[in-house]
């Protein structure tokens, strides 16, 4: 019996159908490493690898590796786009009102009832996303000080 092996990222760039890039490959290192970035902060940590690299070609990786499933766009409301990676699931988000902290948030185990809406419209629902809002700890912390 073989250990099944974690495909590299090359190999999951190709399998997605995408060619493979330093700035590509840098990205994908970079957001899977990093907690909810916005695109300045992918910026920073893709130049940190590589060098050189123009924010239109951020975003334009950003957007081939959202549309091929390996990373997550996120958009909380008021919020610039941030990006994850973990993909592949159904869950959530926390965000903190004042700071603007992002957490994931587990959906329900077993059934995932946020799935079941109370009218569907005739849509087939494959995914749901609920955005918790509140103050993360240090803020609520500050704020009762």
């Amino acid at each position: 019996m073989t250990a099944s092996r974690i495909p590299t990222i090359a190999e999951e760039l190709r399998g997605a159908g995408l060619r493979v890039t330093a700035a590509r490959v840098a990205l994908l290192e970079t957001v899977r490493e990093g907690d909810h970035l916005g695109v300045e902060a992918i910026a920073a940590g893709v130049r940190d690898r590589v060098g050189h690299i123009s924010l239109q070609a951020v975003y334009e990786a950003l957007h081939a590796l959202t549309a091929a499933g390996l990373i997550r766009r996120i958009e909380p409301a008021g919020s610039p786009a941030r990006f994850e990676g973990r993909v592949g699931d159904n869950h959530h988000h926390v965000v903190c009102r004042s700071c603007g902290a992002v957490a994931d948030v587990d959906c329900a185990v077993g059934e995932a009832p946020c799935l079941t809406a109370s009218d569907d419209h005739g849509f087939s629902i494959d995914e749901a996303e609920v955005v918790y809002w509140g103050l993360c700890s240090t803020c609520s912390t500050a704020r009762s000080s």
